[in-house]
């Protein structure tokens, strides 16, 4: 068979969540079936690192995807044309976005849904185009995977996909992430928040992460421990009026740090010296820096929203993410109890231990095939 992937988020030196899934599963599944071509179409010059195996055969299909009206041209004329050329038997999106202009049969990795529910938080082009067309490639899609129960439901409940179209196949944790010994938290320390203790906050400056309110939360932690520190990990991509507000209004600026994207290994020792991940957004498909955490031992203080409950289950403490009091609260009772720490240290280790990318690849596979029968 011939399989054509939309491979346009594999940039080296900036795989985000999505970008993340393709790698680890795509790498996974091309080498496993040699028996299968995988023709990666990428929108720019692609990395070596991405040509996984001796199946893979890249091709570059400008323009480069940087704007709603590009997503318009690729998907819906430069891909079609694609498909045709190479006499592709399978279309695979790990983003989700797909062509209405093909019967190529298509596959749609869709992670979550929170442009249909919270609009406002993308700029004007994004979220007409996201709620113009992902209605339209549910309905086209042969088959649907998405990352957890929670998402599953609101596919059905929000486009009203029938539920045996739907496969949930679950996240993982890349292999790099481990419990960090008492020198490596010492040097994390030294490195992230000058040798204090901090709380480590991991992803992308947009308005779902919440970042804003937890900037508040611990203005308010910060009163009772001063020694404490916050580093937040991720890409700025939409400082908002709420974030400059929350920003502009803090008190202990001096005691909050901007890391920027990290690589893996910076990432695993940013989490591994923190006291506890803050994760407190309102909206997740999954949530990937919770099982990340969990399996480096950290505690998890998650808000109690979507599909985090499932992902950590007994190994978080919850709070209510648009309440900057009970996030605070949560915060300083990780900090404060000992006890609780240990325990949800051990559950964590426990749990994030499912989140494997052998499994999810298997799982992605297992709904290929369903279109290969």
């Amino acid at each position: 068979m011939r399989i054509a992937v939309n491979a346009r988020l594999l940039l080296h030196g900036k795989l985000e969540g999505i970008g993340w899934f393709a790698h680890e599963t795509l790498s996974r599944i091309c080498k496993a079936h040699p028996e299968h071509t995988f023709i990666f179409l990428f929108d720019r010059p692609w990395h070596a690192r991405f040509i996984y195996a001796a199946n893979v055969l890249p091709v570059q299909i400008p323009p480069p995807t940087r704007h709603p009206l590009l997503y318009w041209i690729w998907f819906q004329w430069r891909i079609p044309a694609v498909l045709r050329k190479y006499k592709a038997d399978l279309f695979l999106s790990p983003d989700g976005f797909l062509s209405t202009r093909t019967k190529v049969p298509q596959l749609a990795v869709v992670h979550d849904l929170n442009f249909e529910h919270y609009p406002d938080d993308l700029p004007w082009a994004y979220r007409r185009y996201y709620r113009t067309w992902f209605p339209r490639f549910a309905r086209v899609a042969e088959r649907i995977v998405t990352v957890s129960e929670f998402s599953k439901q609101d596919l059905l409940a929000t486009y009203g996909v029938p539920a045996d179209r739907v496969d949930v196949v679950y996240n993982g944790v890349g292999a790099v992430f481990r419990p960090s010994s008492p020198d490596e938290i010492q040097a994390a320390r030294r490195e992230f928040a000058g040798d204090d203790p901090y709380l480590v906050c991991v992803g992308s400056l947009h308005p779902r992460k919440n970042i804003a309110r937890l900037l508040s939360a611990f203005d308010l932690v910060v009163q009772a421990r001063p020694d404490i520190r916050l580093v937040v990990v991720g890409e700025a991509f939409w400082w908002d009026k709420g974030m400059k507000k929350a920003w502009d209004g803090l008190v202990h600026k001096d005691r909050v740090a901007f890391t920027g994207r990290l690589d893996q290994p910076r990432l695993r020792s940013a989490l591994g010296g923190a006291e506890a991940l803050a994760f407190l957004s309102y909206f997740e498909g999954f949530g990937i820096p919770v099982a990340e955490a969990m399996r480096c031992g950290v505690p998890v203080v998650a808000a109690r929203a979507t599909s985090l409950p499932e992902v950590a289950g007994d190994a978080a403490i919850y709070c209510d993410p648009f309440d900057i009091k009970d996030i605070a609260s949560a915060l300083e009772v990780v900090l404060s109890d000992h006890d609780l720490r240990s325990r949800m240290t051990e559950a964590g280790l426990e749990r994030s231990a499912k989140f494997t990318w052998a499994r999810t690849a298997d799982g992605l596979w297992a709904s290929i095939e369903k279109l290969l029968q």
